[in-house]
């Protein structure tokens, strides 16, 4: 019998990006706002990690942060929490802000400007399948690049066939790009990283030094949605493909 998944129960949700390669359209509106097939690419994210079972998710905010808390006033599940940002903090800046919010335990974080379809099985429950916390630190949904729609790139990252992960090189190609969602040890954040503003892939490093950083390869679709022809080549697709679902 295969042991019971544990779904994290808090997820950190990044929203506090400026968007600025999506102008026009975050002139009056923050990105994770913008709608993909009529809804916020934020909704997209907090109805993946509600039908997960989180229960809880913290959301930061900075530029236009205010439209964002405003559009979450109503959302029952998951429980949001915010954590608005006076300076943008970056990635990793982000999450060591929020941590009196998150807890202890391993969590979710997800970017809130990403769109993905799931296969066969939920990716979020995937990782919470593979997420191992005595050997892994942090494991990152990962998408082949050749596979990604909207990326164009050099990839992130190479994976061993345990899924140990190896940075690329300067200038080298890497088969498999971050996909935007992963689970993470929240310590990882706290007493190892600079104040202020810092990216997560200083704790992606420090753990592939460890040996404890692992990815999982996603086996559904996968939008880099990060300019308005992104966002047109992403609908015309998902409209042509027939999968309006991803809107409900």
């Amino acid at each position: 019998m295969l042991p019971p998944v544990r779904i994290p129960r808090t997820a950190m949700v990044l929203a506090a990006g400026l968007g600025l390669r999506m102008r026009p359209l975050t002139l009056d509106r923050p990105k994770p706002l913008i709608p993909v097939l009529g809804k916020p690419m934020l909704d997209h994210a907090l109805d993946r990690l509600a039908e997960a079972g989180v229960e809880t998710a913290v959301v930061n905010n900075h530029y236009l942060g205010g439209m964002i808390e405003a559009h979450l006033a109503g959302r029952a599940a998951p429980v949001i929490v915010h954590s608005p940002e006076s300076v943008i903090l970056e990635t990793g800046g982000g999450v060591k802000k929020a941590l009196p919010l998150l807890g202890g335990a391993p969590v979710y974080t997800v970017n809130a400007d990403i769109l993905w379809l799931d296969g066969p099985v939920p990716a979020l429950r995937r990782l919470a399948r593979q997420w191992d916390p005595e050997t892994m630190d942090a494991l990152l949904l990962l998408m082949a690049t050749t596979k990604s729609v909207g990326y164009e790139g050099r990839g992130d990252y190479h994976m061993d066939p345990l899924g140990g992960l190896t940075r690329r090189a300067e200038r080298e190609l890497a088969p498999f790009v971050f996909a935007g969602v992963q689970i993470v040890k929240p310590e990882l954040f706290a007493d190892a990283t600079p104040d202020g503003a810092f990216s997560t892939n200083l704790i992606w490093d420090r753990a592939q030094e460890a040996g404890r950083l692992f990815g999982l390869a996603h086996d559904g679709l996968w939008f880099h949605i990060g300019t308005p022809d992104g966002l047109r080549e992403a609908e015309d697709l998902l409209a042509i493909g027939g999968v309006r679902a991803v809107a409900h």
